[in-house]
């Protein structure tokens, strides 16, 4: 079933318990976050929660990891790249 949320502010399309990280890694710009000591983007890696790299804000918590929830109508995904 399709659902909206929103990732950086913009609408995007998702399909009910679809895993956030497929979601991001679908988008035009596949970057899940930037680095916190040199900057490099980062993206998905593991798609187990071992690893750490799926790492953004969902719905104002932050570091939450995109590869092991699920998305929800209304859900609002911050990846910190500006």
């Amino acid at each position: 079933m399709p659902i909206e949320i929103h990732i950086d502010g913009e609408p995007c399309a998702a399909e009910a318990d679809e895993l956030l990280a497929s979601v991001l890694l679908r988008q035009p710009v596949p970057i899940f976050r930037k680095h916190p000591v040199d900057g490099s983007p980062r993206a998905a890696f593991c798609m187990m929660g071992v690893c750490f790299e799926c790492l953004v804000e969902i719905d104002g918590v932050p570091n939450q990891q995109a590869c092991v929830v699920k998305v929800r109508d209304g859900m609002q995904i911050n990846r910190g790249l500006s």
